[in-house]
């Protein structure tokens, strides 16, 4: 069950004024009247609902068109004729890293002919879901080959009254923070990466991060050099799945001698580990130069001033005597951050599996509960690796008895974690079982859980005041509050969504406020954060996305989706881009995915946000220094 996406359109005002040395086609450019010639059109667009959003988007044919989600809104514009849009065509290639000086003048490339309110009105159609458009001009020739973007110029009685640039922001639906599910304790189906795109999960039971300095010009490690740390994370009952290095070396000295020299560091680090188990440690293994620490440690001090140097600026005075003097912070900038996902042994991984179904109809027999949860645990396992069938479930012979009702609660959490289409069996078997353990927290919670994915698909009605009656009620079950809590956050992501469908924003702002207000009361993983994030974005509360994220960003472990997912919220604020502290999370950026950073000024449409962020003369400069080849 994916999550559904759109790309939210951020759209940019520029004033009129000195943007002609001339007339184009029939557009009429107010003076010192415009308030008075626009005040139909700008009280229009100040009465827009802030969930309007509109774009230009290119056919295979060239053809250009005016898409928008709100008709009412549309025909509001557009009422008489003589009201109309017109398309200024601009090219990437005005922003040329060859080009000293970028042309003055807010008309950035070419205007086609307007068409106004008549035409606009003919060819207007529903297109895609919620949305419509019409048809606003071809493109020419001269530009087929061509990186483009289309600002638009607003037209009200063919006075031109705004003049947009619209850049791309994805902007998400959201599909419920993750509950988790008890099955021994509360176990969560966990997206393996932060990546909004990523299809696969896992079922988490434990996991731990840990941090190794590395000292300088060292690069092996020995199991007797780690060993200090294995023993303090007491790793006894677990083996480690997956392991995850971000290895870090300090600024000094060349990029690709210091990535290699941190690659090395981090593998020995993986192989002194899988010392220590039998099972295959399954690596992901990255390396930087960290600059954010060291631009974090210098402010305040005499060398805060090069933080208003570029990178290799800063490269060319951290040598020498200079570096001998920072050793100090530089010291701490060589590092490993270490995360360890773990999950239990098994110590029946090597038997088959009819021998496991045996020996746990027998524990269950002889009433030796202890022995069936261990032997349960292992069907369990080789049903994530699909080494058995989910029907297999059905062959463990368990009494209806008060007694085992954990283990039916087990298997059917487990079926629906294993597979959502099973979410309306494993609900109505927990329902059954409720009746045997009408008192049973674990049971109590799943059901709960499940009803919430229920209605948040429409499988079946739910009675919405009833059902959050049903949430506030697990207090009385000894739930922890925060996991409450957390779907009480859900509960209000369902209601802003329902409302969003409505038109109702008025309501739809009053559960998204609520969401905003609490999300700091429960415990967020990076996906929960950069959900949330998308979601926000997604019913046009921008600030409220780029507040629950700034913290976030200023950290040496941020996770790159979030870092990025950031810069892509923030980029057309001028006023930040000449902060210091923004240019450090910028620095970061192109540390941890040059490319990634290089592809936010690809055009809009094409996986940038916008290239017209290069009127921006710090981000011109930051993408040629970095992005040029």
């Amino acid at each position: 069950m994916k999550n559904k996406y759109q790309f939210l359109l951020i759209i940019l005002f520029f004033t009129t004024s000195n943007m002609f040395a001339q007339n184009f086609f029939d557009i009429k450019i107010p003076g010192a009247d415009r308030d008075q010639k626009c005040r139909k059109c700008l009280q229009i667009f100040s009465e827009k609902p802030k969930e309007v959003g509109f774009s230009i988007k290119r056919d295979k044919a060239n053809n250009l068109f005016f898409e928008i989600n709100d008709k009412q809104w549309f025909y509001k514009l557009f009422k008489n004729p003589s009201d109309g849009i017109a398309i200024d065509v601009v090219a990437k290639n005005r922003y040329d890293c060859e080009e000293i000086i970028i042309p003055e003048g807010q008309i950035r490339g070419e205007i086609l002919r307007p068409v106004y309110a008549v035409s606009l009105k003919k060819t207007l159609k529903p297109f895609e879901e919620n949305k419509f458009r019409t048809r606003v001009g071809k493109l020419p020739e001269t530009y087929r080959n061509k990186e483009l973007e289309f600002n638009i110029l607003f037209l009200s009685n063919k006075n031109l009254c705004q003049y947009y640039t619209i850049f791309n922001l994805e902007a998400y639906q959201w599909d419920l923070l993750d509950m988790g599910m008890y099955l021994d304790s509360l176990t969560y189906k966990t997206k393996l990466s932060a990546k909004v795109d990523e299809d696969s999960y896992t079922l988490k039971y434990k996991t731990l991060s840990f941090t190794i300095p590395f000292k300088k010009n060292k690069s092996e490690y020995s199991k007797e050099d780690i060993k200090p740390v294995y023993d303090s994370l007491r790793l006894t009952d677990f083996n480690i799945k997956k392991i995850n290095i971000k290895a870090y070396s300090s600024i000094e000295g060349n990029l690709e001698r210091n990535l290699e020299l941190q690659e090395q560091r981090a593998k020995s680090i993986v192989m002194a580990l899988q010392t220590f188990q039998k099972p295959t440690i399954t690596t992901e293994v990255s390396s930087s130069e960290n600059w954010v620490e060291f631009l974090n440690d210098i402010s305040g001090t005499s060398y805060d001033f090069y933080k208003s140097l570029t990178k290799n600026e800063i490269k060319a005075k951290v040598i020498g005597a200079e570096s001998q003097e920072l050793e100090k912070y530089l010291k701490n900038h060589r590092k490993a951050v270490i995360t360890l996902e773990l999950e239990k042994k098994d110590k029946y991984k090597d038997m088959s599996t009819d021998i496991i179904l045996s020996l746990f109809n027998d524990a269950i027999g002889s009433d030796d509960l202890v022995t069936a949860i261990e032997l349960q645990n292992s069907i369990f396992e080789r049903l994530k690796d699909k080494e058995i069938h989910p029907d297999f479930l059905s062959k463990m012979e368990i009494p209806e008895q008060l007694k085992f009702v954990q283990f039916f609660n087990k298997n059917s959490a487990f079926r629906y974690l294993m597979n959502e289409r099973n979410l309306l069996i494993a609900y109505n078997e927990l329902q059954r079982l409720e009746k045997l353990a009408p008192k049973d927290k674990k049971i109590r919670y799943n059901i709960v859980a499940l009803k919430m994915r229920i209605w948040r698909y429409n499988v079946q009605p739910v009675q919405e005041e009833s059902f959050k009656k049903e949430i506030q009620a697990l207090k009385n079950y000894d739930v922890n509050q925060k996991l409450i809590n957390r779907m009480l956050v859900n509960f209000h992501i369902i209601k802003s969504e329902l409302f969003m469908r409505k038109g109702d924003y008025i309501n739809k702002d009053k559960s998204v406020d609520y969401i905003f207000s609490n999300y700091k009361k429960i415990p967020l993983n990076d996906y929960d954060y950069l959900s949330l994030a998308q979601y926000l974005s997604y019913y046009s509360n921008i600030k409220m996305a780029e507040k629950i994220l700034q913290d976030k960003v200023k950290s040496i472990n941020v996770n790159e989706n979030l870092l990025f997912y950031y810069l892509n919220l923030t980029l057309i604020n001028k006023e930040l881009t000449k902060d210091p502290e923004y240019r450090t999370i910028m620095l970061n950026a192109i540390n941890m995915n040059k490319n990634r950073f290089c592809r936010l000024f690809n055009p809009f449409g094409d996986g940038g946000v916008t290239f017209q962020l290069l009127e921006d003369d710090y981000l011109r400069d930051t993408y040629c220094e970095n992005c040029k080849q």
